[in-house]
């Protein structure tokens, strides 16, 4: 395995009965990066994430390879997996609650996570608690109280701690953000990537909300019904998408805050995106249903590039090319057309 390569995912599918929720996804996650999840709702980026940790749901079939090093997580026993949870791999929930006892105090529970790896007594457990809880911003006098007694935010802060508190070698984020309000969803995602870079932490960030990976991740993935879209350089995927699909949510993304636009990046040769007569362009159509896919690719019949014949019939492999992966029999094509695309069919 490349030695920059952290954990690397090869033909990786989950699947609950008939259905196949996730469809032979490969890809890279590199040593210090943090790597963008997106898609709409049903892609499979959540499944894809707990994989990565070796936490699938138990009703769940996983198979492919999901290899960290020498460990092997896919089929791994229980045993295994567990030794490497805290140490090397770490999760923050979208839901803080659901990660955090009610009944005991925020502190103590970081401290009883402490004491469980590392063994060492209740003393210096509860310091290195206290300790991380005020570098996310928490305060001494606050770090005895119970969940409850916290702001949305200031759980997610806690949530944060205890994910990082070992410095674990990967942290996935799922939707660590939802519920909150956009300038505490971009101080949360400030503070997660700050410290996941001061650690020399690998992050996996899954979300859906572009304006937070355009500033905030070093590359992205993006996924449609199971399957790898695209992959590459944000800078590069965010100016030059080369998956209708990818264009297709730049296009209908309100990407605002630092650097705002209205649009994804307009085409070459135009200086500014075409106006959108105050609304924004949207995909046609819904995601289809994993128990009733389409033959050939499965965007094909939501894609103003889809012709009648190849992509209806048969599914485009991923290619990669310089430092980008893309699943499309038309990716040349879009290179021209960018995201204008999808206003041109709105």
């Amino acid at each position: 395995m490349n030695p920059e390569v952290l954990v690397s995912v090869r033909d990786l599918h989950v699947s609950f009965g008939a259905v196949e929720a996730v469809r032979g996804l490969s890809f890279d996650v590199r040593k210090g990066e943090v790597l963008a999840v997106v898609g709409e709702s049903g892609a499979g980026k959540s499944l894809t994430a707990r994989a990565l940790l070796g936490m699938p749901p138990q009703e769940a079939r996983v198979t492919g390879s999901v290899r960290m090093g020498p460990h092997e997580l896919v089929g791994a026993p229980r045993p295994v997996r567990a030794a490497l949870w805290g140490r090397q791999l770490a999760l923050v929930p979208q839901d803080a609650l659901s990660a955090l006892s009610p009944v005991h105090r925020v502190a103590d529970q970081l401290a009883a996570a402490v004491r469980s790896v590392d063994g060492v007594s209740r003393k210096k457990a509860r310091a290195r608690a206290v300790a991380a809880l005020e570098e996310v911003g928490i305060p001494a006098d606050r770090t005895r109280a119970y969940p409850h007694e916290f702001s949305g935010g200031m759980r997610q802060r806690a949530v944060i701690a205890m994910a990082l508190l070992r410095s674990p070698a990967l942290v996935t984020a799922d939707e660590p953000t939802t519920a909150q309000d956009p300038e505490t969803q971009r101080r949360l995602l400030d503070l997660l990537t700050h410290r996941s870079r001061a650690a020399g932490t690998t992050l996996v960030l899954v979300t859906h909300d572009l304006s937070l990976v355009r500033d905030h991740a070093d590359r992205v993935l993006v996924m449609y019904a199971g399957r790898l879209a695209e992959e590459g350089p944000v800078e590069e995927v965010f100016t030059s998408p080369r998956a209708p699909y990818t264009a297709g949510l730049l296009a209908s993304a309100p990407l605002q805050g630092r650097g705002a636009v209205t649009s994804a990046a307009p085409p070459r040769g135009r200086t500014q995106p075409r106006p959108t007569r105050g609304r924004l362009p949207s995909i046609p159509g819904t995601p289809p249903n994993p128990t009733a896919l389409p033959p050939g690719c499965a965007f094909a019949p939501r894609c103003p590039l889809a012709e009648a014949t190849r992509c209806h019939t048969e599914h485009p492999e991923p290619q990669t090319h310089n430092n980008r992966t893309v699943a499309c029999h038309h990716w040349r094509e879009l290179r021209a057309q960018s995201a204008e695309l999808f206003l041109e069919s709105t």
